[in-house]
């Protein structure tokens, strides 16, 4: 056969083969164990910045919560910004706070109510739906960071070549993979670092901290949640898959590309380290790029794994009438009552 088709086939199996031989072979917490350690290995790590300061960028009142604008840095000689939204009557108790992470599009702003621009968006949402204002609207302080890459942090190489370029992802994912590292590990860094600076303001209670992350954004939440356990509960929407169904089948971006990482485990059982943590899965129906039919299966494994761990309880999942796009008509309320409930 000239062609590779069946090789790929068969080497995928193989990999399937020997997850479930090495799960066979450890214990329960023994495999946790090895599979958070190679997740943290094929994403690789940076330089911390050391001595950093956040810098307070701007405020503004919005109703029912000020907005602020924080600049942060995770490591050395590069910096980020990301909004944090504050309810009113923060100051008088420690609040629920939620790490909020965009996808593809044009960076924290999309997600905080905003134009590219930093102007207001008075028109109807698009996929992202203003999540993080719906979240901070039920009594929660929401960080937002700027994912390196898209917006405000496109490369100036990309935007030289084409000032509408939609994202950095493959300058970035390429070089960085040649130098021995991935862009979802600086993106996990990042939002890590967010995680630090959310978990010491004055209005969050920080054993009280979830994360909610939409495509992109929840790879990055997944892969934050599996390896800092401050994170105590998740939503993931418009990614749960299997790699064999989604990013194998269907053309993605290459930042869904950790090389080296499906010789340790399929995407549900690492998905599943966050287990016994609450988790809320959420799918469009008709979702193009991330395929319902994987997202019933990862969601089953997923239900085995918890069940496995005592918390079936803990797991809960939404298809909704919809495509790649963000939901929340379960999930918002699910994120505040279950960080209401720690």
């Amino acid at each position: 056969m000239w062609k590779a088709d069946q090789l790929l086939n068969r080497l995928y199996e193989e990999a399937v083969e020997a997850h479930r031989a090495a799960a066979e072979a450890e214990s329960r917490e023994g495999r946790r164990q090895q599979l958070k350690s190679a997740l943290a290995s094929a994403v690789g790590s940076f330089e911390p910045s050391l001595g950093y300061e956040p810098v307070v960028l701007e405020r503004v009142q919005c109703d029912g919560y000020m907005r602020e604008r924080v600049e942060l840095s995770a490591t050395s000689g590069l910096s980020f910004a990301a909004y944090v939204l504050i309810p009113e009557g923060a100051k008088s108790q420690q609040l629920p706070g939620v790490l909020a992470v965009h996808g593809h599009g044009y960076g924290s702003r999309e997600i905080v109510g905003l134009l590219p621009d930093g102007t207001e968006d008075h028109g109807k949402p698009n996929i992202h739906q203003h999540f993080a204002v719906q979240l901070v609207k039920r009594g929660m302080v929401v960080i937002a960071p700027d994912v390196v890459g898209f917006g405000e942090r496109r490369l100036d190489a990309d935007l030289q070549e084409n000032p509408d370029a939609p994202s950095s992802c493959y300058r970035l994912s390429t070089q960085l993979m040649m130098l021995g590292k991935t862009l979802t590990g600086l993106r996990t860094a990042e939002v890590l670092e967010a995680l630090n600076y959310l978990a010491d303001r004055p209005e969050v209670d920080a054993a009280r901290i979830g994360a909610m992350g939409f495509s992109g954004g929840a790879l990055i939440s997944y892969v934050a949640a599996a390896l800092d356990e401050r994170i105590k509960a998740v939503v993931l929407t418009g990614f749960t898959n299997t790699f064999k169904e989604s990013i194998f089948a269907v053309h993605h971006c290459i930042d869904n590309y950790t090389p080296g990482l499906l010789a340790h485990a399929e995407l549900p059982e690492l998905i599943g380290l966050i287990a016994p943590r609450p988790l809320f899965l959420e799918s469009g129906q008709n979702d193009p790029i991330f395929p319902v039919e994987g997202f019933k299966k990862a969601a089953a494994e997923l239900q085995a794994i918890y069940e496995r761990e005592g918390a079936s309880g803990q797991l809960q999942c939404d298809i909704f009438p919809g495509v790649h796009e963000i939901s929340g008509r379960v999930s918002y309320n699910w994120l505040r009552q279950t960080l209401s409930m720690e």
